[in-house]
């Protein structure tokens, strides 16, 4: 099973964390990251896809993402 994520957040060294901890449990990038202001609390948010393939395991709604 092939499995997607869009990670996003404020962009600061908390982001960049979460990021690297995913790609350590063995997910990959999966394009570029995006940049968005945000007018109302004046900061940029972070947004990077992820992709991590996990063999013998078939998808259903109930696969919990961060899990993998």
């Amino acid at each position: 099973m092939k499995l997607y994520r869009y990670l996003t957040g404020p962009d600061d060294a908390a982001f960049c964390k979460r990021v690297t901890a995913a790609l350590n449990k063995g997910w990959d990038l999966a394009g570029q990251p995006t940049l968005t202001f945000d007018p109302v609390k004046g900061r940029v948010i972070c947004g990077q896809p992820i992709v991590k393939e996990v063999p013998g395991v078939d998808y259903t709604d109930d696969v919990v993402l961060s899990d993998h």
